[in-house]
């Protein structure tokens, strides 16, 4: 049986938009630099009254007005990102509160650019078990509160943003790559690359926020090989060739990351959603983003057989597949 049905998805973006020029006159950078390194041309930026909690709201109320479902109806909302609004409560929290459908389940997870691929799994196998019946996935960044504005290897990578979905249950009726539903999901996790991709602050060590530190060169290493095995892993799984896959809609880190990634499965590059050179990085939000900007644009259909991957710090990455 396929998994949980995806009924809607929504976005939700900052006002400023701010552009390379725009850095360049802050950090010693320029566009040339960025757009060769990276494909990156633009990002959002969230003003002092935008927080991740407003901007997943945001999102969530999309997601819901294009599934066509009341928020009364949700009993679950997990939520993914690596920048909360407090330490706690969960940000999840915030959004069932603004929706008015408090009295489920809400929480967060972490798992930086991976996390809304967790966050889906785990909504995924909740429903499953009849815990609730519909569900709120949501990816919401303000990454650009946690950036050394003075580091030009990472301040110029990162934007903020939201993303969300409504999933529902798996009605019992749908199996194999043809029904509609999550076919199928594989995650991973290597905490010995900690040092490659991390924030130098928390609660429990320097009781501060930190920043983000980053080996741009080890990260690309591994994650051109960790997302081409995992979309092996899941490709296997489903029992499909790369060829019957639709559309793969793939964490926006980088665009080099992305064309080396594609080029070594072997996917055609105009199957592949690209969006970084409008929002760049927006960790748990880059991927549904993607998606909602690929659905309602008109490119990504009903009935399209969808991969979505990432991998984040941690390390960790996953890849999914979903029949739309």
């Amino acid at each position: 049986m396929n998994g949980s049905r995806l009924l809607g998805t929504g976005s939700a973006l900052p006002r400023q938009v701010v552009t390379n020029a725009d850095l360049a006159e802050r950090v010693d950078t320029s566009d040339e630099w960025i757009v060769e390194r990276t494909g990156i041309r633009q990002r959002y930026i969230a003003g002092e009254d935008e927080t991740t909690a407003t901007l997943a709201t945001a999102a969530a109320r999309a997601a819901l007005a294009d599934a066509g479902v009341d928020a009364a109806s949700i009993g679950l909302i997990v939520l993914a990102t690596a920048t909360p609004d407090n330490t706690f409560p969960a940000t999840a929290t915030k959004v069932q509160a603004a929706l008015g459908c408090t009295g489920g389940i809400a929480f967060d997870v972490a798992a930086v650019c991976s996390g809304f691929l967790y966050a889906l799994a785990t909504a995924d196998s909740l429903l499953r078990t009849g815990m609730a019946k519909r569900a709120l996935v949501i990816g919401a960044e303000t990454f650009s509160r946690i950036l050394d504005w003075e580091d030009r290897t990472t301040c110029v990578l990162f934007g903020d943003g939201a993303g969300a979905v409504v999933l529902e249950a798996p009605s019992g009726d749908a199996a194999g790559k043809d029904a509609p539903g999550i076919i199928a999901t594989r995650l991973h996790a290597d905490g010995s690359c900690h040092d490659m991709l991390y924030v130098d602050g928390g609660p429990s060590t320097t009781q501060t926020t930190g920043h983000v530190r980053m080996k741009g060169r080890e990260v690309f290493r591994h994650a051109v090989v960790n997302l081409s095995d995992v979309l092996k892993e899941v490709i296997e799984e489903a029992g499909i060739s790369v060829d019957e896959i639709d559309w793969v809609v793939p964490h926006q880190a980088n665009a080099r990351i992305l064309d080396a990634t594609a080029k070594k499965l072997g996917i055609a590059p105009e199957k592949v959603i690209v969006t970084v050179h409008t929002h760049a990085n927006t960790s748990a939000a880059s991927v549904p983003l993607a998606l909602d900007v690929a659905r309602k644009d008109g490119r990504i259909k009903p009935g399209d057989l969808v991969m979505l991957e990432a991998m984040g710090g941690g390390f960790t990455w996953g890849a999914s597949l979903i029949r739309l």
